[in-house]
């Protein structure tokens, strides 16, 4: 996911980053809001971060102008004012959601990606890769027709690597997947150290066998989907 974090705080915004890339996030950083504005209606972004105290244009003011252009892009605000009139004007701006200062990253984290999947769009099949396919919103996927026994985490694993594919998935960007879900864990879903990884990464690559696709071990480092060479 390509988000832009518009942040004028140098300590918040480098920590945000590295944070934020670390939990598989594609990021570019704005220190400012002319910069931010510009980025915003020049480049494709999945989703913003938008500081309201921003230098030479304020945040509130970016989230009008981008929201008359892009009326669809998800855009959540940090804000170190806490009443209720800051909130509302934030949300009454554009805003689809509001974080204020301090707080944890694993909210923030939780919260973009709660705003990234409202935002995916309703499509009958959302992903086809090989012969899988993907359906979120009804929480199914099929292999050649033939829906697939999911697991809650397992889902989870597949959506996660989709998403990613092609691209290195970390177990522990898996670990924070599956500790923001608020779904119901299924029977056996119990556990959640490395070794419990390696058990649904296995699970996982036996229930995408006849797919064309394959979850390679990239040692040291973490999982990559990609399509098997044909044989």
């Amino acid at each position: 996911m390509h988000i832009l974090l518009a942040e004028d705080d140098t300590l918040l915004s480098d920590a945000l980053v590295t944070q934020l890339g670390e939990a598989g996030f594609q990021v570019e950083h704005a220190p400012n809001g002319p910069v931010a504005e510009y980025l915003l209606l020049k480049q494709p972004f999945d989703a913003a971060i938008i500081d309201v105290g921003l230098p030479m244009l304020d945040g509130l003011s970016v989230l009008k102008h981008v929201r008359q252009a892009k009326p669809e892009l998800p855009m959540l605000v940090l804000t170190a004012l806490d009443c209720l009139e800051d909130r509302v004007a934030g949300l009454n701006a554009g805003a689809d959601d509001y974080l204020t200062k301090p707080f944890d990253f694993p909210e923030l984290e939780a919260r973009m990606r709660a705003l990234l999947r409202r935002s995916r769009p309703s499509a009958p099949v959302d992903r086809e890769m090989g012969k899988l396919q993907f359906e979120r919103d009804a929480r199914r996927a099929s292999v050649d027709g033939v829906m697939l026994d999911l697991s809650p985490r397992e889902w989870l694993l597949l959506d996660l690597l989709l998403m990613q594919r092609n691209r290195v998935v970390t177990k522990d960007q898996i670990l924070r997947a599956w500790s923001t879900d608020k779904g119901e864990p299924a029977k056996g879903d119990a556990g959640s150290g490395s070794g419990t990884v390696e058990v649904y990464i296995h699970r996982l690559r036996r229930k995408l066998e006849g797919s064309g696709l394959g979850i390679r071990t990239v040692r040291g480092l973490g999982y990559l989907l990609e399509a098997e060479p044909a044989r």
